[in-house]
């Protein structure tokens, strides 16, 4: 693509002589932005994709991946059937939650009351790999779980008593009064996610339906996938058995939030590209002053017999050559940071006291990175774009340029 000479004079561009140190201050702003620009890049999308890979597996470990409620219809045995010989594969649990409130001395937090089937093996599995205080074994009538930051709010420890308020009332002397009953703390778990240790209250089946007034009909099943990600394929599967059914995906519980993540990454995609840009001004300048000072030696070239075309391709090389190594160098430097981000974030809280990627704010214990090949590739075919283009603008110049008029003049 380029030929011995073309390289040549292309070198000879990057090594400006001593009276033309101005264009490598350039030049090394040049390389600096666009490397510091991609780096960035990169580290952002990382963080963006580690954020959005540690919620969702959060997500999936903590909620089921397909919800099928009665909707005012039965969900008989005759529909649990069907689906357990469609798909061997998945698991079933039958569970029943509604909004209420704890009350705990002067304390009241309104929470979610999920009723589960303490032998179930989804139920089993949860408890088992969650449990910080307490045993399953203690999981009888009128006791529940609870979560750590729910517990450490309300002060509430093991062989504790609580009441629980329901949203349905019932009839008394005094009028309507919403349902409540007595518990105590049979265990305390700890999933990490603190949105979900604060706010959801475990409790048997039995106990669920008595509070809510409910019965076994009024049960929702909750199906889980060997591969959660096709939620919604085996939702309009299961549609098709029965379409009575209100049946929802824990994407679908989750919509608007990774929908707001992904604009926000795509944002920050955006704007992070502008430093980039903004770095490849810098060669359109350094190479229109360098072509500014090189006309007599361009009008020389011509004169020798060397075409436009290939005086163009030296121009272009020269500006080219800096923002691809500069590119090269921020992914390289981006890949390192993103890899010990976290080490970074411990050495910088510890030496300056500082909090940050708080846990209570964005629900993880640590900040993520994930560093996706894809990602890298778009970063750097954009780079290589940008830097080519702020390379041709001034390199069209040349054709512009009058051998005679250089000649005399210069």
């Amino acid at each position: 693509m380029f030929t011995k000479i073309e390289r040549f004079i292309s070198l000879r561009n990057l090594r400006p002589k001593k009276k033309e140190g101005f264009l490598k201050i350039i030049s090394i702003f040049s390389f600096l932005g666009i490397m510091i620009g991609v780096a960035i890049l990169i580290i952002v999308m990382s963080v963006m994709n580690g954020f959005k890979t540690d919620l969702t597996n959060k997500i999936l470990g903590l909620n089921p991946h397909i919800i099928v409620q009665p909707n005012n219809y039965k969900i008989d045995g005759e529909f649990i059937y069907q689906l357990k010989k469609k798909f061997s594969e998945i698991s079933i649990s039958k569970t029943y939650s509604g909004e209420g409130i704890i009350l705990n001395n002067d304390n009241a937090k309104g929470v979610i009351l999920k009723g589960i089937y303490k032998n179930e093996k989804n139920s089993i599995e949860f408890l088992n790999k969650f449990i910080s205080t307490g045993s399953l074994n203690n999981f009888e009538k009128n006791t529940v779980f609870i979560g750590s930051e729910l517990a450490f709010n309300l002060d509430l420890k093991i062989g504790d008593s609580l009441s629980l308020m329901s949203s349905t009332f019932v009839a008394t002397p005094l009028g309507s009064l919403p349902k409540q009953e007595s518990f105590k703390v049979a265990g305390i778990f700890t999933t990490g996610f603190i949105e979900f240790d604060q706010n959801i209250l475990l409790l048997n089946i039995s106990d669920a339906l008595s509070l809510f007034d409910k019965d076994n009909k009024d049960q929702n099943l909750e199906i889980y996938l060997e591969n959660p990600l096709n939620a919604n394929l085996y939702k309009d599967k299961i549609k098709q058995l029965n379409e009575n059914y209100f049946i929802y995906t824990w994407a679908d519980l989750n919509k608007s939030f990774f929908s707001a993540l992904k604009v926000e990454r795509n944002v920050m995609f955006v704007i992070l590209t502008l430093i980039v840009i903004v770095a490849a001004f810098n060669i359109i300048s350094g190479l229109t002053i360098l072509i500014k000072n090189k006309t007599k030696e361009i009008a020389i070239l011509k004169t020798l017999g060397l075409s436009n075309k290939s005086i163009k391709k030296t121009f272009f090389l020269t500006g080219f050559t800096i923002g691809f190594f500069a590119t090269i160098s921020g992914i390289i430097f981006g890949i390192l940071f993103s890899l010990n981000i976290e080490t970074l974030r411990l050495f910088l809280s510890k030496s300056f006291n500082l909090e940050i990627f708080p846990s209570d704010i964005y629900f993880l214990d640590k900040l993520p990175s994930e560093i996706n090949s894809y990602s890298i590739l778009i970063v750097l075919i954009l780079s290589l774009i940008i830097s080519g283009i702020a390379s041709y603008i001034p390199a069209m110049k040349i054709s512009k340029m009058s051998t005679f008029r250089a000649l005399r003049y210069e």
